[in-house]
């Protein structure tokens, strides 16, 4: 199997995936939360974002970063989604050229000890990532429909 190959393809699909079911947001939406204590629109974006770089510097550099409380204060920060959709776009880029980077044995090879993906080889951090993504994917997708918006079915065509 040619993992490289299934990685960019997994990268670019969930990416297409994510900008479909996310596209009918605006910047006037960024700071909407539904309760208080929830992320915003350009949080949720951020996040993704963040946890995107997060997972390629972990499996790809061994840089585990556990501090998720500053994590989530960092994205707290961010108030604009062009802002966040401009990481998300950057990290998206980083990914695919840190898969480009590696072999076919490189990401079949298992992951030095961490506290993430332990024993998993180096691909299932493509896996983790396409199931993050998704679960933001759907938050964003209610956020949306609480804005009185209709998100684009995410699996359709342009």
């Amino acid at each position: 199997m040619d993992l490289k190959a299934e990685a960019l393809y997994e990268i670019e699909a969930t990416a297409k995936f994510w900008n479909r079911s996310t596209r009918c947001l605006t910047e006037e939406d960024s700071g909407f939360r539904p309760t208080p204590e929830m992320m915003t629109v350009a949080g949720q974006v951020a996040h993704a974002a963040q946890t995107l770089d997060w997972f390629r510097e972990g499996g790809f550099a061994n840089n585990w970063q556990m501090d998720f409380e500053a994590a989530l204060a960092e994205t707290a920060k961010i108030t604009s989604l062009k802002t966040a959709r401009t990481w998300m776009a950057d990290a998206w880029e980083r990914l695919r050229q840190a898969v480009e980077a590696s072999s076919n044995e490189e990401l079949s090879a298992i992951l030095p000890d961490n506290p993430i993906l332990e024993g998993r080889p180096r691909y299932h951090t493509i896996e983790a990532i396409v199931d993050h993504t998704g679960h933001h994917r759907g938050a964003l997708s209610v956020y949306s429909r609480l804005l009185g918006k209709t998100p684009d079915m995410p699996y359709g065509e342009d």
